[in-house]
C-alpha cells in the first residue's frame, strides 16, 4: 500500500510539473503573439504616415507647379496686351501721315493684337492644362503610394498574425 501511495504521489508531481510548463509555454506564445501584433501595428502606422507625407508633398509640388504656370500665363498675357497697345499706337501715328497708310497699319495692328491675344490665350490654356495634368499625376501617384504602403502594412500584419497563430498551434 505504501508503494502505491508513493507511486500516486510521484505521478501527481509529474503531472503538476507538466501542467506548469504547458501554462508557461502558452503564456510565452501569447506574449510573442501580442508582440508580433504590436510590431505589425507600428509598421502599419509608420507606413501610413509615410504615405500621407508623400501625398502631401506631391500635392504641394503640384500646387507650386500650378501657381508657377498660372503666373507665367498672366505674364505672357500682359506682354501680349502691351504689344497690342504698342501696335495700336503705331497705327494711330501712321494714320496722321496718310489715310491709306493708316488703314493698312490699323489692319496690321488689329491682326497683330488678335494673334498676340490668341497666342496668349493658347499659352494660358496650355499652361493650365499642363498644371492640371501635373496635379492629376501627382495626386494619382500619391494615392498609389498610399495604397501600396497600406497594402504592405496589411500584408505585414496578416503575416505576423499567421506566424503568431502557427507558433501558438505549434506550442500546444
Amino acid at each position: 500500500m505504501k508503494k502505491l501511495i508513493l507511486g500516486l504521489a510521484a505521478l501527481s508531481l509529474m503531472f503538476a510539473t507538466s501542467c506548469r510548463e504547458t501554462a508557461k509555454n502558452a503564456e510565452e506564445a501569447a506574449n510573442d503573439a501580442g508582440n508580433a501584433v504590436e510590431n505589425a501595428a507600428n509598421a502599419t502606422k509608420e507606413a501610413t504616415g509615410n504615405a500621407v507625407d508623400a501625398a502631401g508633398n506631391a500635392i504641394e509640388n503640384a500646387a507650386d507647379a500650378t501657381k508657377d504656370a498660372a503666373g507665367n500665363a498672366v505674364d505672357a498675357a500682359g506682354n501680349a496686351l502691351d504689344s497690342a497697345k504698342d501696335a495700336a499706337g503705331n497705327a494711330v501715328d501712321a494714320a496722321g501721315n496718310a489715310v491709306n497708310s493708316a488703314k493698312d497699319a490699323a489692319g496690321n495692328a488689329a491682326n497683330s493684337a488678335k494673334d498676340a491675344t490668341n497666342n496668349a490665350v493658347n499659352s494660358a490654356k496650355d499652361a493650365a492644362g499642363n498644371a492640371v495634368d501635373a496635379t492629376k499625376n501627382a495626386a494619382s501617384n500619391a494615392a498609389n503610394s498610399a495604397k501600396n504602403a497600406t497594402n504592405n502594412a496589411v500584408d505585414a500584419t496578416k503575416k505576423a498574425a499567421n506566424d503568431a497563430a502557427k507558433k501558438i498551434k505549434h506550442d500546444h
